[in-house]
């Protein structure tokens, strides 16, 4: 199950825009790829996120992984739900378990972001 109206990057995460402020989270595929989600370390309050840099450190059963911003931006809201129910990833991956919003300040890159047709041919042919 992919949502229409999101848009998503070629290391599965999604980003939901409203105005200038973008809900970033994983996908379905990126979480069953992990298994179990068992801790998430999200960003600070304020921080800036840079495009392509690192906002959170998701861990699993089987691996640790990285979540990238796919905007610049600086980060004003976290997912504090994920701190004590960091499995919520793994059951609502596109509703309770984004991980984090940001104010973006600078929306290049927008055009390298897929929708939903884009990543599910992406999908198949990785």
């Amino acid at each position: 199950m992919i949502p229409e109206g999101l848009k998503y990057t070629k290391e599965h995460e999604w980003i939901k825009m409203a105005g200038d402020e973008a809900t970033i989270g994983i996908t379905a595929h990126a979480q069953s790829e992990l298994g179990d989600i068992t801790f998430v370390d999200l960003p600070e309050m304020g921080a800036v996120a840079e495009r392509g840099g690192i906002v959170a450190t998701i861990e699993s059963v089987k691996a640790a992984s990285e979540v990238y911003s796919p905007l610049a931006g600086k980060v004003t809201e976290v997912n504090e739900l994920l701190n004590e129910a960091p499995e919520k990833i793994n059951s609502s991956p596109y509703d309770k378990g984004w991980i984090c919003k940001i104010t973006v300040s600078d929306d290049e890159g927008m055009d390298k972001l897929m929708d939903k047709a884009e990543y599910e041919d992406f999908l198949k042919k990785s």
